[in-house]
């Protein structure tokens, strides 16, 4: 299973509402758009519009690890997982391995202290130990990867091994240099836009115009 980092945000947000908001589950294309946006619990934060998340859909849809109810009378398509826990797939995972899986698709590489603190509302971890247990079940399984503890860091961080290695390609984040770079060329461009409004003002009122 290679995800596209949008496929990624699209199958975590929906194993996010399910566990979280389950009587507005499943979800509507705009409800689903806007979870994939959402500014809190997820990095790196996203402006993906409708059509590229329904474009994810449909990819997840030809995967079979989404399903659609088209709705009746006017009713509002909406749609489902189908990634684990589900009669259709192999993939099954407690509530502990599930909450971590999803917290990795929607924020990326953690540490087990991390996704302790952020995982209150997914599932239930008494410590860190119990992260670490169910990790360790995940790395058995081959859904998890350990990184190599960065220097200073006093743990490693994990990820989930479901992603298309070329999928960072897809919604790279903007780096702060290259965006601080691109602010001061463009105050550049405006200064000499203004420059030359002036210089084009005196040739007006040079020839009378």
């Amino acid at each position: 299973m290679q995800l596209t980092a949008i496929e990624q945000r699209v199958i975590g947000c929906l194993l996010e509402k399910q566990s979280t908001t389950p009587e507005h589950y499943p979800l509507s294309l705009n409800a689903l758009t806007n979870a994939c946006n959402q500014k809190s619990n997820r990095d790196p934060v996203l402006t993906l519009s409708e059509t590229q998340v329904q474009e994810a859909l449909d990819a997840l849809l030809a995967q079979r690890l989404v399903t659609q109810d088209e709705g009746l009378s006017g009713r509002v398509t909406k749609f489902a997982h189908r990634f684990c826990n589900t009669e259709f797939g192999n993939l099954q995972l407690t509530e502990q391995q599930r909450a971590i899986i999803c917290l990795m698709l929607l924020r990326g590489p953690q540490t087990p202290g991390e996704l302790r603190t952020r995982s209150n509302r997914l599932a239930e971890f008494n410590n860190v130990t119990e992260v670490e247990s169910a990790l360790n079940a995940l790395i058995n399984a081959e859904h998890v990867l350990k990184h190599p503890r960065e220097p200073g860091k006093r743990e490693s961080r994990y990820s989930h091994l479901f992603a298309d290695p070329q999928s960072a390609v897809t919604v790279a984040v903007e780096p702060p240099e290259l965006a601080a770079l691109k602010t001061v060329e463009f105050n550049e461009l405006l200064t000499e836009i203004d420059q030359l409004k002036a210089e084009l003002q005196k040739i007006k009122q040079h020839l009378g115009l």
